[in-house]
């Protein structure tokens, strides 16, 4: 292999927004304070049948989810993404529907036990 071809191999993408990983976490901790101070907006304006520690620890556990990321552009881009979603929440453009979906059923373990079907009132 050439010396260009193992320059081309070794090549370092730009950031998308943060440089180092100091900015995007303070970038992730602006994005989870901007969705936590919409959180009492969010169960007036779309009417859910959730209390607000429901959704905290729905937004909690979105954060969580990615915690294990390391790589500071994806974390720029899981931010823009974020952005992009509370936008479409304050301005209204997703549906009631749609804010129900993240708490889906079907994500639960369905009950297989005699006991954990019982508990669950499933005949």
């Amino acid at each position: 292999m050439s010396k260009e071809a193992a320059k081309t191999c070794l090549k370092v993408g730009r950031p998308v927004m943060s440089t180092n990983m100091a900015q995007a976490h303070t970038r992730v901790i602006g994005l989870y304070r901007a969705f936590y101070r919409y959180i009492p907006y969010i169960l007036k304006y779309f009417d859910i049948p959730k209390n607000q520690e429901d959704c905290r620890k729905k937004l909690r556990e979105y954060f969580y989810r990615n915690k294990f990321v390391t790589d500071v552009r994806v974390v720029d881009i899981l931010v823009i993404k974020g952005y992009m979603e509370l936008k479409e929440v304050t301005h209204q453009w997703q549906q009631k529907g749609y804010m129900m979906s993240h708490w889906n059923p079907s994500a639960e373990r369905a009950p297989v036990t005699f006991v954990e079907k019982f508990l669950a009132g499933v005949d």
